[in-house]
């Protein structure tokens, strides 16, 4: 495999890699690189039963990523922490220092429309927009390449994971589709597909529809800075 030198626009979009366990397990990773931040998730490949997830804001220098974590459901302590780990790639694929495994490219933050890193920032609670504050540190972070979602409810302050799903989307003609591959909280959600109403306004993702317990919904998310 020819590598090619990092920059920090050609690593952005989607990467996965498996791997069997000594016991037989078949384990899936997904990693997602937005502008500014990412997210590493690891789940049963045929089950989608979830297994682990840590992420945060991301910068690069040469060929070396400092990730500041703001969440990590195998070591909350690690929260507030920079790490540091060498990275290169191919067009196709890439290597993690300390990671045996070779990641392949999903995608390179296309076709969806939606890439990038979001923050809730509204809800409607009947006809009413409640706002919600970004900068608080209790968040809701929706992080999409241009085929995978996944979306992470943490708070970097007492560094508690609340819980999170994901797998692939769609964005097609104003319906925006998401097919869930694991769930934290219920894994029998996993397998599900939901699809909603969406929209950009004034740089706003506004997202409406039915949540997977159908209950109505109307959110807001605001691209994260």
């Amino acid at each position: 495999m020819s590598f090619v030198p990092l920059n920090a626009q050609s690593i952005l979009g989607a990467w996965e890699t498996q791997t069997t366990t000594k016991e037989g397990q078949h384990i899936k990773g997904v990693v997602i690189f937005s502008k500014r931040y990412l997210v590493v998730t690891w789940y049963q490949a045929k089950t989608g039963e979830f297994l682990g997830t840590n992420g945060g804001k991301w910068v690069l220098n040469g060929n070396t990523v400092t990730e500041t974590v703001e969440f990590d459901t195998d070591n909350s302590a690690s929260v507030g922490q920079q790490l540091s780990f060498a990275i290169r790639f191919s067009d196709t694929e890439m290597e993690i220092e300390g990671m045996p495994m070779r990641w392949k490219r999903i995608d390179n933050g296309a076709p969806g429309a939606l890439a990038g890193a979001w923050l809730m920032s509204g809800k409607k609670s009947g006809d009413v927009i409640q706002s919600r504050d970004t900068n608080q540190p209790r968040k809701t972070m929706k992080i999409l390449s241009g085929t995978r979602f996944q979306w992470i409810a943490y708070n970097t302050e007492t560094k508690k994971f609340m819980g999170t799903g994901g797998g692939t989307y769609t964005t097609i003609d104003g319906k925006y589709t998401e097919n869930i591959e694991f769930f934290s909280k219920d894994n029998s959600r996993v397998g599900a597909s939901l699809t909603f109403d969406y929209s950009l306004k004034d740089g706003d993702w506004n997202h409406s529809g039915f949540s997977s317990k159908g209950a109505p919904l109307f959110e807001i998310w605001s691209i994260r800075k």
